[in-house]
């Protein structure tokens, strides 16, 4: 929250940050997540997290492209921030992170995961594993 916190400072009018966060294993093995700060409440959000409530970062092995990674998750922010029952911050969120660990398994810029998929996924085990 420290550096969406910084963000906020240098740009007062700034309410919400976004900041994925990507732990690389190897070159198609990565951890993936995300915090959203709100700076109105001064709450950081972090996704995925596991049943206990923890952070627990998707495992996306065998990555066909990450081009578009950051585009499917910021389209997907904005989709679900303005999309009534998915507008929580949370659960916002929660989608943004499912659509970008999704777009990771197609090849290009461009990601044809349905709502469908990517709600699926936000309702998966918890284990952190994508299987596509």
């Amino acid at each position: 929250p420290e550096v969406a916190r910084q963000v906020i400072a240098q740009f007062p009018n700034v309410r919400k940050v976004a900041i994925t966060l990507r732990e690389s294993i190897s070159a198609n093995h990565n951890n993936w997540g995300a915090m959203l700060y709100d700076a109105g409440n001064d709450q950081a959000f972090f996704a995925p997290l596991d049943e206990s409530g923890n952070y627990c970062p998707y495992q996306i092995r065998n990555i066909v492209d990450r081009v578009g990674g950051g585009d499917a998750f910021a389209g997907g922010l904005i989709f679900a921030l303005t999309t009534p029952e998915l507008a929580e911050p949370q659960t916002a969120l929660r989608y943004a992170v499912a659509a970008s660990c999704l777009k990771h398994s197609i090849k290009g810029d461009f990601n044809y995961s349905s709502r469908s998929e990517v709600e699926k996924l936000m309702a998966g085990s918890g284990s952190g594993r994508v299987v596509r």
